[in-house]
């Protein structure tokens, strides 16, 4: 079953994935996928996670696909085992957009697993073109030597019929547009054209995407009840996901989370994720600041994205913010840390050590953009001494 070495890569530097899962449709379409990609390398496949267990301890995969439902051993039950039995390779959780494969897929990721690709129903997979570019993109950017990216006219497509209807805040112009388009701010990089702020930030913003919900979890346990500024994240998660991520983040700790809801009121010591399939920004007025949710093209690839978010944030609150870059692939919130930054804004980003992917955060710190570069265990402490006005 492996594939032969190409002009791009050869065997010996192709990584090696193995496939889980007990669908005869969908293990047979992955496994083509992968065999006919010319920088992996299919190395087995196995029907259950018993199954799957015992390949991985003879094949030592670095990358393993895991349906998450299948008989005698399904994935949450495998996934321990497979750590274990293959420590050194990066698991990517298959797993389908409903409520249980949601909540499968977010247990999955606190257990240790890098990721997750969204696997449409057993009858629709046959034309799962979105679901075989996530998925292959996702193993190359989780390769021990990251392959990069390349766009595709699928991943820029704008939806035609919106997933949700999205309410005008109470009193605004309802034909008017949610938010401009999203451009780029030019500036040289590392420039920070005003002073930095020394203020305790008004509002708190983090971005990420690749490792991102264990990695949030680990930073908002951290926070205490007393913080007095609202928290807003972007992770690319799709709709439900990011509803349960919230749930999870909201048991997390002494903050209460939510999905952020167009025109409410940014609350202090609130903690606000951007629902999946839509971008949220952020606008004040003379009652303070509210969410703005809209259904524009999506940006980077995604919707959420950072970069909207954290523009936002520089254009709403100027330097009187602090903004976050964490784990993921890409370089979304670069740009966005570049505004806040230059308005005098502070940046953080996360290190290469600590990311599942240090794409993003990396993005960031090579533009010379972050004021600091920390491990995952200091960035919650970091960022609470900053909401207390420390440096």
């Amino acid at each position: 079953m492996t594939q032969p070495a190409s002009n791009s890569a050869s065997a010996s530097a192709m990584a090696r994935v193995l496939v889980i899962d007990d669908s005869a449709v969908a293990r047979g379409l992955m496994t083509r996928w992968i065999e006919e990609d010319n920088d992996l390398n299919l190395v087995g496949a196995a029907v259950d996670g018993e199954q799957g267990v015992s390949k991985a301890a003879e094949l030592q995969p670095d990358l393993i696909v895991l349906d998450v439902e299948m008989p005698r051993m399904d994935g949450l039950a495998a996934l321990p085992l497979l750590l274990k039995t293959a420590p050194h390779c990066r698991i990517v959780m298959a797993s389908t957009l409903t409520r249980r494969g949601g909540e499968v897929t977010i247990r999955a990721l606190s257990m240790g697993a890098a990721d997750y690709a969204s696997k449409p129903q057993a009858g629709r997979l046959a034309g799962a073109e979105e679901f075989r570019l996530d998925l292959l993109g996702k193993l190359k950017a989780l390769a021990p030597r990251p392959i990069p990216r390349v766009p595709t006219e699928s991943d820029v497509r704008t939806p035609t019929t919106p997933s949700a209807r999205v309410k005008t805040p109470a009193g605004k112009n309802a034909s008017a547009p949610t938010r401009k388009a999203f451009h780029p701010v030019a500036a040289p990089p590392g420039e920070r054209k005003r002073p930095r702020s020394k203020a305790p930030p008004e509002l708190i913003v983090i971005g990420s995407s690749t490792g991102g919900p264990q990695a949030l979890r680990d930073v908002v346990s951290a926070f205490p009840a007393d913080i007095k500024a609202p928290v807003l994240i972007a992770q690319h998660m799709p709709a439900l996901f990011t509803k349960i991520l919230a749930e999870h983040l909201d048991r997390a700790g002494a903050l209460s989370c939510k999905e952020a809801e167009d025109g409410e009121r940014l609350q202090a010591g609130m903690i606000y994720l951007a629902p999946g399939d839509f971008h949220f920004t952020v606008r004040k007025d003379a009652g303070g600041f509210y969410a703005v949710l809209d259904q524009t093209p999506p940006v980077n690839f995604c919707r959420p994205a950072v970069d909207p978010l954290f523009q936002s944030v520089c254009e709403s609150a100027g330097g009187a913010a602090l903004g976050i870059i964490m784990t993921g692939m890409g370089h979304d919130g670069r740009e966005g840390a570049r505004a806040l930054r230059n308005a005098g804004g502070t940046i953080l980003a996360q290190d290469e050590k600590t990311s599942i992917v240090w794409g993003m955060p990396g993005a960031v710190a090579e533009a010379g953009l972050a004021d600091q570069i920390l491990p995952l265990a200091d960035i919650g402490p970091g960022i609470v001494r900053r909401a207390k006005g420390g440096i």
